[in-house]
């Protein structure tokens, strides 16, 4: 039998538990190999992550993939390491410490149920990406691939082509629990949060907690809009009122999830986790340098040169996709009204259904191009190559919201505002969100879902044939879940919301029905969603997370521009229009003081309404007094040592 590193046969069933997976090249060096093995394995002393590594046998030409996992010390060791929050015996949220590790609550024996598998993938990783160089000048085996104090080694592998992934694995029966209690079976109730938070980490778990609190907030609406549609059709005067409580529903609602995420977050431990110091994203390069805030080496790049390209390369291309988007929505008029005139000049049953063939191709064809640009987004962002990930974040977000704004909404302002046509304004709305709908389930969960089912038989067929002397039950969980596809994160799932978020918000009151549209779409969109987490993409490392980030700013921004859109409308009633008797000048000023009256108690509602309610913020007070007497405790210990030590010298 062949053996490793260890020297040690090559057991498919390690005697430790498997917790993540290390995937390099083929043809990895040797060298390589033994190299990055020893230096996960060491002591952290030593410049090592002291975890545990075996190699797990694919075929026999296969040698490229290790299995880590680490010891129970070791992992409550990283948890304090890492400033995770844990319930204490009183009911509070602390810093874990490992030296009072008896005083926290579900702390039993040797602590091995302690943390969670989400939370341990995840100091597994911290350790694996604070791996760092020390005398190493480049990857042994690979001298074009360079190294320096301080560099990640990790990070520089990956770069260099020479490790091809490190993923998380599933663990088969809490993923079986968990798919049964959350979408295996139909019910009318809420989602199981915690425990999708427990078991994929906090940016999912406040994903769904989101998407279900969205849903829910979208009811009223939904029942609201019922009885207007149905008994107030061609009643355009009655939209006053509905577009005034839409108004206060949109700033209402975001308010109220604010509240709701920091109690969340409290209980989960992240909103009083502190912050480590960010390290520089992989993809970031330049001239090594001297961090001036840290003292550390690492690469160093021109503001002045990232400026040059944000505004010099990525600003005109933003712009000419903005005129490129308006250019489609031209064509989309011009096929609009070419489909009306065929239905005056034909008025068949073929002609009438002709009225929504160009709002279904504009749907489609908008579909199309924001997914366009999406890649395009990301490859502008990487090539101005930011520093930290946050930042990329947030100018990614900024690209990809601007872009989809003006190729979802034009069309419809357009139509509002220009053409004032308030029936073709509801047929377009409700096709784009129909087509939308159906086509983003179709391409995130129901195609991936089949290719990846389809792929699953033929890996189990491929690991059958394999002639292994032991269990192959985690040799074909390995060969399977490496093939995923891998979870890119929650921004496409948000997009999604803020977009159906802007569809409600800015033109729900000519068209009622977007909300219950919306809530239909987000009922499907929680199965989807949960089938695609569990069955097509890799499980996702966890990561601490105390709010669903940028995109909260983008949905109040969202807010403020459907208190504007929604006066205008209100501007465009005969009710309205009643009052001022056919003054455009009085018609505009009233229109205004409406909107700045609104945009006041839009203000004063979001100033009223904390961000966090009462008991938590007496909590988080509580743990800073807590914290800063600690530390003047810790400094007058100090204190005093030192002055005893200068009084035994000075005797």
């Amino acid at each position: 039998m062949k053996r490793g590193p260890f020297n040690e046969p090559l057991h498919l069933k390690p005697e430790f538990e498997p917790l993540v997976v290390i995937e390099l090249v083929k043809d990895v060096n040797e060298k390589t190999k033994e190299w990055l093995v020893k230096k996960i394995a060491d002591r952290k002393k030593d410049g090592g992550a002291q975890l545990l590594i075996k190699p797990l046998v694919i075929s026999e030409e296969e040698e490229n993939i290790y299995v880590v996992g680490a010891s129970t010390r070791r992992l409550l060791l990283g948890a304090e390491a890492v400033g995770f929050v844990k319930e204490s015996q009183d009911g509070s949220m602390r810093p874990f410490l490992y030296s009072n590790r008896a005083e926290y609550k579900n702390f039993r024996g040797d602590g091995e149920d302690f943390l969670s598998m989400a939370e341990c993938q995840y100091i597994i990783k911290h350790e694996l990406d604070n791996l760092r160089a020390h005398d190493e000048t480049n990857i042994p085996g690979y001298p074009q691939s360079k190294l320096y104090p301080g560099k990640s080694i990790v990070r520089r592998m990956q770069t260099s082509g020479v490790l091809i992934q490190v993923f998380p694995l599933h663990d088969k029966e809490d993923l079986k629990r968990l798919t049964h209690q959350w979408y295996r079976q139909i019910k009318i109730g809420f989602q199981p949060i915690d425990e999708i938070r427990h078991y994929f980490g906090d940016p999912i778990g406040l994903y769904f907690a989101f998407l279900e609190y969205f849903t829910m907030a979208l009811i009223p609406m939904a029942i609201l809009g019922i009885p207007y549609y149905f008994f107030a059709w061609e009643d355009y005067d009655k939209y006053v009122i509905f577009a005034t409580f839409n108004l206060v529903w949109s700033t209402v609602i975001l308010e109220v999830w604010k509240r709701y995420s920091s109690t969340m977050t409290y209980r989960w431990g992240t909103l009083v986790m502190k912050r480590e110091f960010e390290e520089p994203r992989p993809g970031f390069h330049g001239v090594l340098g001297i961090n001036p805030v840290t003292g550390k080496k690492e690469p160093t790049y021109s503001s002045l040169k990232r400026q040059l390209r944000m505004y010099l390369v990525s600003v005109p291309f933003v712009c000419l996709s903005l005129y490129f988007s308006i250019y489609v929505m031209m064509i989309y008029f011009e096929l609009e009204d070419w489909a009306i005139h065929y239905n005056h000049e034909q008025q068949s049953t073929f002609s009438n259904l002709m009225l929504y063939v160009p709002s279904i191709i504009y749907a489609v064809v908008i579909e199309i191009m924001n997914r366009i640009y999406r890649y395009a987004a990301e490859y502008l962002t990487k090539y101005e190559n930011h520093r930290l990930e946050s930042s990329y974040q947030n100018h990614l977000v900024l690209k990809v919201l601007v872009f989809n704004i003006v190729n979802c909404f034009a069309s419809l302002f357009y139509i509002a505002f220009v053409m004032c046509d308030l029936k073709l304004l509801r047929q377009s709305l409700a096709t784009l969100l129909i087509t939308s709908q159906i086509l983003n389930q179709f391409v995130e969960a129901v195609l991936p879902y089949w290719m990846q089912k389809r792929y699953n038989k033929q890996i189990k067929k491929k690991v059958k044939t394999l002639k292994v002397d032991t269990e192959f039950t985690l040799l074909e969980q390995v060969h399977l879940e490496k093939e995923m596809n891998a979870y890119l994160g929650t921004f496409d799932d948000y997009l999604e919301l803020f977009l159906l978020f802007g569809y409600v918000s800015l033109f729900s009151c000519v068209y009622p029905l977007a909300a219950i549209f919306a809530v239909l779409n987000n009922v499907t969109e929680m199965y989807s969603d949960a089938l695609k987490m569990c069955r097509v993409f890799k499980r996702p490392f966890s990561e601490p997370s105390a709010s669903i980030g940028v995109w909260m700013l983008a949905f109040e921004t969202m807010g403020i521009i459907a208190v504007v859109t929604n006066c205008a409308l209100l501007g465009m009633s005969p009710q309205v229009k009643s009052v001022v008797q056919d003054s455009n000048l009085d018609l505009f000023l009233m229109v205004a003081a409406i909107e700045h009256a609104l945009l006041a108690l839009k203000f004063i509602l979001a100033f009223v309404i904390p961000d966090k309610p009462y008991d938590i913020q007496i909590k988080l007070a509580k743990l800073e007094f807590e914290s800063m007497e600690a530390l003047k405790q810790k400094q007058q210990m100090k204190l005093s040592f030192d002055s005893l030590t200068e009084d035994a010298i000075d005797t």
